[in-house]
């Protein structure tokens, strides 16, 4: 099983292997492009995101600076926006549906470490590692989540979902609610 394999099903993976790396030099060289590229070349930007994304749909509109780890384990339903200085860090799969709105400095997670330290760190010195797991994120379709929320690893928010800017949504949201806080809880059903 290779490194990228264990990285995608949730066992601890070296993000340190040479498949790995290559795959997140690639996405920092598309990335440099996209947010120094014109605003009007708006061909353009749509060949790069489809070149780093592993699936967007027509009408995703993507403010610049955005930020991911690896671009691949990324898509994005149609007529998805997201706003500027976004971070998502897709070391695995982070799958938003369609008619989405994502604020200002969102940030999605997919990876997670041990909490004690001595379980986190393996190795010493100039070789000392630390151990990464990951967990998808899927948000659904017509979510709107406000600016500066933090999405944890292996979240679901479901359908028609509205998040409160600020939150830090650190467990399943389900369909039809309003949400916010921190952590971010449901406050009430939208009809």
């Amino acid at each position: 099983m290779t490194e990228k394999d264990k990285m995608l099903n949730g066992e601890y993976y070296d993000s340190r292997d040479s498949e790995l790396l290559k795959m997140y030099h690639k996405a920092r060289k598309l990335l440099k492009e996209y947010n120094n590229l014109d605003s009007e070349l708006i061909q353009e930007r749509e060949r790069i995101l489809s070149e780093l994304f592993e699936f967007k749909a027509s009408g995703v509109w993507i403010e610049t600076p955005f930020f991911c780890d690896y671009g691949e384990n990324i898509s994005i339903g149609e007529n998805t926006f997201i706003n500027t200085n976004c971070m998502f860090l897709d070391n695995n799969k982070i799958t938003i549906g369609k008619n989405g709105l994502i604020a200002p400095y969102v940030q999605i997670y997919t990876a997670t470490h041990p909490l004690k330290a001595s379980e986190r760190m393996i190795g010493n010195g100039n070789e000392s590692r630390y151990l990464t797991s990951t967990k998808p994120v899927l948000i659904g379709d017509n979510v709107w989540i406000g600016g500066n929320s933090v999405i944890f690893p292996g979240v679901i928010i479901g359908n028609n979902v509205t998040i409160g800017a600020g939150s830090v949504v650190t467990k399943d949201i389900p369909d039809n609610v309003l949400a916010f806080g921190n952590p971010c809880e449901v406050k009430k059903e939208l009809k």
